[in-house]
């Protein structure tokens, strides 16, 4: 069997990304590769590991994750954990379950190992174990970034429309909700590609008057979130006046349909 595992005096974990955004946390196994933790903002608390390996499997096969005591818990047994699906010429993963559970056997002082056969050498088993070593004060850290992620995902926010209340340019209680998520987004996200806020009227009032009231609701949009300290450089700002309903012009209810501002963003 050949094994991969840091030493105890060598065993390294870091908090290579910590973000409102992304929270992940590395360990480095010598000579193969690196072990990753990663929680995303969402709805929904999250976990993916991933092994990072330095040289991809070379066949589809399948792992196995143990959890195994280190030589100062002598009489203590390995106990198996779950299957790890091995994919031609990709990294490993594992989903959430198995990865909580790898990090709660890391915080009690047990080495998550996985175990396969070499697909190069039929004659090799390979071990690959994470070291408990350190590992407390960055689990910490980790934790604390995890409880800090925003609680909605890009998705969730990439396409918005906000609405006006009745007989007034303020927004309703949700829309407001909805653009404080995005101007919160738009603080930790530097990289997105896009983001268009475009303004819409009803086709009441003279055509023109309904284009600059487009604008200038779009702009106030831009200005909030500038407010919010997001740079306006960042915001593309159109307005269409009574272009493009979603809706007839007939009812008030209708109406109130076409007063609204949409809010687009597009990350590659």
């Amino acid at each position: 069997m050949r094994e991969y595992i840091a030493q105890i005096d060598e065993s390294t974990w870091t908090m290579s990304t910590q973000t409102r955004l992304v929270c992940e946390l590395s360990h480095d196994i010598p000579g193969y590769g690196q072990a990753q933790f990663v929680s995303e903002a969402s709805k929904q608390l999250n976990l993916e590991f991933t092994l990072d390996m330095k040289r991809l499997p070379g066949k589809y096969d399948t792992a196995t994750l143990y959890s195994k005591p280190p030589s100062w818990m002598p009489g203590v047994a390995a106990r198996r954990l779950a299957n790890m699906d091995l994919r031609k010429q990709y990294d490993a993963d594992l989903p959430e379950e198995a990865a909580w559970q790898m990090l709660t056997e890391l915080e009690k002082g047990f080495f998550p190992t996985i175990l396969y056969q070499d697909w190069l050498n039929p004659n090799d088993q390979v071990a690959v174990g994470l070291n408990a070593g350190n590992f407390e004060p960055l689990y910490q850290s980790f934790s604390n970034c995890i409880s800090n992620l925003l609680p909605f995902s890009f998705e969730d926010i990439a396409y918005t429309v906000l609405s006006y209340k009745k007989n007034s340019a303020e927004l309703t209680k949700y829309s407001q909700r909805r653009l404080d998520m995005i101007g919160e987004y738009l603080k930790e996200d530097l990289a997105l590609d896009l983001v268009l806020v475009s303004g819409f009227t009803d086709s009441y009032g003279g055509s023109w008057a309904n284009e600059q009231l487009s604008i200038k609701r779009a702009n106030e949009i831009r200005d909030y979130f500038a407010s919010m300290g997001v740079d306006s450089d960042r915001i593309d700002v159109n307005g269409y006046g009574e272009k493009r309903h979603i809706s007839p012009n007939d009812t008030q209810l209708d109406r109130a349909k076409n007063r609204r501002v949409v809010i687009r963003m597009a990350k590659s």
